[in-house]
């Protein structure tokens, strides 16, 4: 009887031992899915910067042909 109490303890152990590293494995799949984001979210941002700075450009053009044409 005491070792079918024991094999019954150890299955147990191990089921919970399972568990947590699945517990563990998808936290880090979160962890992974979320900095993946916060990436895109900076390539957005980025983009939107250079996106700024090409206006800020043709402003600029504008503003020197103008310049040109006063002279």
């Amino acid at each position: 009887m005491g070792r079918q109490r024991y094999r019954e303890v150890e299955v147990e152990r191990e089921r919970e031992r399972e568990r947590e590293r699945e517990r563990e494995r998808r936290e880090r799949e979160r962890e992974r899915e979320r900095e993946r984001e916060r990436e895109r979210g900076r390539e957005g941002v980025s983009e939107r910067e250079r996106e700024r700075e090409r206006e800020r450009e043709r402003v600029r053009e504008r503003k020197r042909e103008r310049e040109r044409e006063r002279e």
